[in-house]
């Protein structure tokens, strides 16, 4: 949605202080299916539920606030990546967005890879069992040991960011007794449209190396020359949060023209390309996302286009959807604190929360939805700013939305579409405590992350 505000009691067509033109919803007790689970309902008594369990039942159960994961709505949405792409190309699962050992479980299950960036994400997965071969590790500044850990387990494919840490892989590699299979990451010049932060693939930023001047071409020259690194393929990623399919139609087109100079120079036809993820997910009604098998037919389209002009076999394609797959599966449950009314502008609504549960509003102005869960309500809309209890003036949850004017203290609001990169970026600002995640399926909830509690902040606190 654009940015919506109003005024307590707004008129169809009135300007927000911020000088956006808006109109209520028709009606403030619908859940659009867009931006919630597939579980999520009402109850005959207007209470949300989610995999048949009333939220005020949760509420009394784990607390707030809280994220509750829709474990069927996470498998569906696995098994509809896995079988858009079929056997001939590989889904990994980017477990920056939300990862526990749960979670790997179930891309284990429901046939995805699993891509990590991080020691901390390697270890999880390893623990949950996810064979090493199906793990490709990530990074623009990967430490010795993250390296060491990634090649003595056995990863499928490191993506290597830089010249020095070819160098860097291929002595480990080379140390261990290993012939490590890597692809470079290149960064192809292409504008996504989405906010500066979670743009990756314009030629100023830290990610990947350039195309430009020929820096991949030379990467490209290294690698072939150290036998410890088996050259598998190019990696490229442009973004997050991404609708439009231009930008990956320029990337695959400028990745295959690499291919071509690669076996133009050296005689060989490099097996893979990996195109990245960044698909975007409804935050708002107003998003539109493309389902699985769209993206899929869209982009082996591409690829397939691109090879023939080029003469070249089709690699292998693979993509890295993390916030598509878990992003729309979760929802986080709060409870009104205190409400505040400004005469002309807004009402601010003060949850349990905020910003160490969910950093993106503040972090890069992302949008969201929110709804009073509780209860349904036939009170008028109400110009809302759903905002937290840290003490920051930006602890924003939700920038502008209508909610009931009735809305009382002790009411629970839920803000769906919270699965990717909330927990994941969860702190402890305030020290704060950092809220559990609660997998519901089938009428039955499980802590598959436990809230954090005050002797766990002083465990750590050894002065």
């Amino acid at each position: 949605m654009s940015r919506s505000a109003h005024p307590a009691g707004p008129r169809h067509g009135d300007v927000l202080p911020e000088g956006h033109y808006v109109a209520p919803p028709a009606d403030l007790n619908v859940l659009d299916p867009r931006v919630w689970s597939r579980t999520v309902a009402r109850d005959a008594d207007g209470v949300a539920t989610v995999g048949g369990i009333p939220v005020t039942r949760l509420a009394e159960e784990f607390g707030t606030p809280a994220y509750f994961l829709d474990e069927d709505d996470f498998r569906a949405r696995c098994r509809a990546w896995h079988d858009a792409f079929g056997g001939g190309a590989d889904v990994f699962y980017a477990g920056k967005a939300f990862l526990s050992r749960a979670v790997v479980r179930w891309l284990y299950e429901e046939g995805l890879n699993l891509d990590v960036c991080s020691a901390g994400e390697l270890s999880t997965a390893l623990a949950a069992g996810m064979p090493a071969e199906r793990i490709a590790l990530h990074g623009n500044n990967k430490s010795t040991r993250e390296i060491e850990r990634a090649v003595e387990a056995g990863v499928g494919r490191i993506v290597l960011d830089s010249f020095q840490e070819i160098a860097r892989v291929a002595h480990i590699a080379e140390r261990l007794g290993r012939r490590q299979r890597v692809q470079i990451r290149v960064t192809v010049g292409v504008e996504a449209h989405t906010h500066e932060f979670i743009a990756t693939a314009h030629e100023d930023q830290k990610f990947g190396i350039a195309l430009a001047d020929g820096q991949a071409a030379e990467a490209v020259r290294r690698v072939l020359k150290l036998d410890s690194l088996e050259l598998a393929g190019i990696h490229s990623h442009i973004g997050s949060q991404i609708f439009d399919m231009a930008g990956f139609e320029v990337s695959a087109r400028r990745v295959v023209q690499l291919l071509a100079e690669v076996r133009d120079e050296h005689g060989v036809e490099l097996p893979e390309i990996d195109l990245g993820g960044g698909l975007g997910i409804a935050y708002t009604s107003e998003d539109d996302p493309r389902e699985p098998h769209e993206i899929a037919r869209s982009l082996a389209s591409i690829v397939t286009r691109e090879c023939e002009v080029a003469g070249l076999a089709v690699p292998r394609i693979s993509v890295e959807p993390g916030r598509a797959v878990v992003g729309p599966t979760t929802f986080t449950l709060y409870e009104v604190g205190t409400l505040k009314e400004l005469p002309g502008l807004r009402t601010y609504v003060s949850v349990d929360g905020g910003m160490s549960d969910n950093i993106r509003t503040a972090l890069y102005d992302a949008e969201y939805s929110v709804s009073l869960v509780s209860r349904t309500s036939t009170a008028g809309p109400m110009l809302s700013r759903v905002v937290g209890k840290h003490c920051e003036s930006g602890d924003i949850v939700v920038r502008d939305a209508f909610l009931p004017a009735d809305l009382a203290p002790g009411d629970l609001l839920a803000v769906p579409a919270t699965g990717a990169y909330c927990r994941s970026m969860a702190s402890n600002y305030n020290h704060a405590l950092r809220p559990p995640v609660v997998a519901v399926k089938n009428g039955e909830a499980r802590v598959i992350m436990r809230r954090e509690t005050e002797e766990d902040l002083l465990r750590l606190d050894v002065g």
